[in-house]
């Protein structure tokens, strides 16, 4: 039985608490915090919950490129039909990497409870049944029976249940009629997610935005273990997104879409029912968001058609949006749009009415189809022959200038590289944790620079992505006196280097003018953040740490994509910039 944590409504008291641990060491990761925390149950510093992030995400980004090399093998192979908007094979495979990326750490750090160990059954039938049929097809009604199988578990091994709805006035429902409905809701959630994985990046960054909903909350009423699962799945999420961006190289399959679905569902129903059951049990129409909806309409179309019900069709939002001239990523992008907007609105009104709660989505979502039945039936169409040229001139003109491409090249390669050394000999403390990692970090770059591709498996960017957030925590939570509050250097330093970003991807050979649905992604999670901090509900500096980790992370893809020789200046300071954590952390702890 899951001990819940009943949280009470935010107050600013468990944030404030919360931030008071924010001075701890990142890699102090509490693991006591979580040997003792079951599914529901509350405790343990924010800071805990990096390391599933990060060790999902490393999972996720190895597996990948093992298992797209397998997919031919295995059949796990998306061809185009017309009913897809693909048109070249591509392997689905992404779903591995997800879900194994997702539930190791969760396997590792969380000790087992009933919910617990549903849960985790629950996931592998799902990715047993969604593995066979991105491999061979199976059929709709095989696919139920793996998703009841997995619901079931949980409901009624996993006790894990509704037991307050809207409009009921705070009172129960008895687990006759809360154990069935939490069975069809969960179901429902997971052809919801299984439906919505249509366009490239589409499920995926609908996924990690109610994710990061869902872990926010959690997190503030005390539930570790259910942001840890939320964070780890976010973790898997982004591995599979660096290969999943339009034009992507892989699909997630079945495998992922049909767990993100029982995932979200799974989180949706333990928030808002054990952790912080003060909650309006009307919250996860917003938090779970546009998928809910799409699916309902797309139901209702066939039925109103005398259609079969689970025969795939072209009537999912996007596909409507296509319709009417929309581009791939931009279509991904508005229901990015309106599915954040659906997300941001639980985080700031959780204690609302259900009948706010609720208008507020209807009122969303009929906006949505409102605008798609008015367009459609007007014959409006999404324009592309709008004058550009005056623009396009001046990005060509840019481009034609070799020494413009070089000198903002130059920002960020030299700027990068400038930032790792100064870092690692800025922060004024390397705590314990941080050395042995950095040492062994510095062994795998270091193996991995020597051996080049015949140690693939160690992904480049990867190890470079890490010693950038090591680099960027340490110097900004154990940054000297003169470089506290704010510092003119640090403002200018970021501000020339996102220039120079800017100029090289706009004005650099071959760059395109669109934004692609990952980087828009980024923009609101930037934007949300900063809409936080300003209102107190997240910590300033752990708002910065995640600021300028994004930016260098931007600057690190243009060097790594562009980098000719394994060895040169940016691989060199990195490595230089290990050592020297590693070698500062010995001196100083012993």
């Amino acid at each position: 039985m899951l001990c819940g944590a009943h949280g009470a409504p935010y107050d600013g008291h468990v944030e404030s608490f919360v931030f008071d641990q924010l001075n701890e060491p990142i890699i102090d990761l509490h693991l006591q915090d979580l040997a003792g925390a079951s599914v529901g149950a509350s405790g343990g510093s924010p800071l805990t919950l990096i390391l599933p992030l990060i060790v999902s995400l490393v999972i996720s980004m190895a597996i990948i490129p093992v298992m797209v090399r397998l997919a031919p093998r295995l059949g796990m192979i998306d061809r185009p039909d017309p009913r897809k908007v693909h048109a070249v094979p591509i392997p689905r495979v992404g779903g591995v990497g997800i879900v194994l990326g997702a539930l190791l750490p969760v396997m590792l750090l969380l000790p087992l409870d009933p919910s617990l160990e549903a849960y985790i059954f629950g996931a592998l039938v799902l990715f047993g049944f969604g593995v066979m049929d991105d491999s061979r097809e199976l059929g709709h009604y095989v696919k139920f029976i793996g998703q009841f199988i997995a619901v079931i578990a949980v409901v009624y091994y996993g006790d894990v249940f509704v037991t307050h709805l809207p409009f009921m006035g705070g009172e129960p429902v008895s687990a006759a009629v809360g154990r069935p409905f939490t069975v069809f809701a969960m179901v429902g959630m997971i052809n919801a997610m299984n439906h919505s994985d249509g366009l490239d990046g589409l499920a995926g960054g609908e996924s990690m935005l109610s994710l990061g909903g869902i872990a926010y909350l959690s997190w503030l009423a005390g539930g570790t273990a259910v942001s840890l699962i939320a964070l780890a799945t976010i973790g898997g999420l982004f591995g599979f997104m660096r290969f999943n961006t339009h034009p992507a190289r892989i699909f997630m399959g079945d495998g992922g879409s049909q767990f993100l679905g029982y995932t979200l569902g799974f989180l949706a129903v333990l928030l808002t029912q054990q952790v912080n059951p003060a909650l309006s049990p009307a919250l996860p129409a917003l938090l779970l968001g546009l998928p809910i909806a799409d699916i309902i309409a797309v139901f209702a179309q066939r039925i109103y058609h005398r259609m079969n019900w689970f025969r795939a069709t072209k009537n999912h939002i996007h596909h409507r949006l296509l319709d009417l001239g929309f581009q791939h990523h931009k279509s991904v992008m508005v229901v990015y749009s309106v599915q954040a907007l659906l997300v941001f609105c639980a985080v700031l009104m959780p204690y609302e009415s259900d009948a706010l709660v609720l208008g507020i989505y209807v009122v969303v979502v009929a906006g949505v189809f409102g605008f798609l039945y008015a367009a459609e039936r007007s014959g409006w169409r999404m324009r592309r022959d709008i004058d550009t040229a005056t623009v396009e001139g001046f990005f060509h003109s840019a481009r034609r200038s070799p020494r413009l491409q070089s000198v903002a090249y130059g920002v960020v390669f030299f700027g990068m590289s400038l930032f790792m050394v100064a870092g690692a000999f800025i922060a004024t403390t390397i705590p314990y944790d941080f050395t042995l990692v950095a040492m062994a970090l510095f062994v795998l770059l270091l193996a991995r620079l020597l051996a080049g591709f015949r140690l693939s498996f160690l992904p480049l960017r990867l190890l470079v992505y890490v010693a950038i957030v090591f680099i960027v925590y340490l110097s900004n939570t154990y940054q000297p006196p003169y470089l506290a509050g704010t510092d003119p250097v640090t403002y200018a330093f970021f501000g020339v280097l996102m220039a120079g970003i800017a100029l090289t991807i706009r004005y650099g050979t071959g760059a395109g003018f669109n934004v692609t649905p990952m980087d828009f992604l980024v923009v609101m999670v930037v934007l949300a953040l900063a809409v936080m901090a300003n209102k107190g509900m997240v910590d300033a500096s752990m708002t910065a740490v995640a600021l300028k980790t994004i930016i260098l992370f931007y600057g690190a893809e243009l060097i790594l994509g562009r980098m000719g020789q394994r060895w040169n200046i940016f691989t060199v300071s990195v490595l230089t910039s290990l050592l020297v954590i590693g070698v500062r952390g010995l001196i100083g702890n012993f």
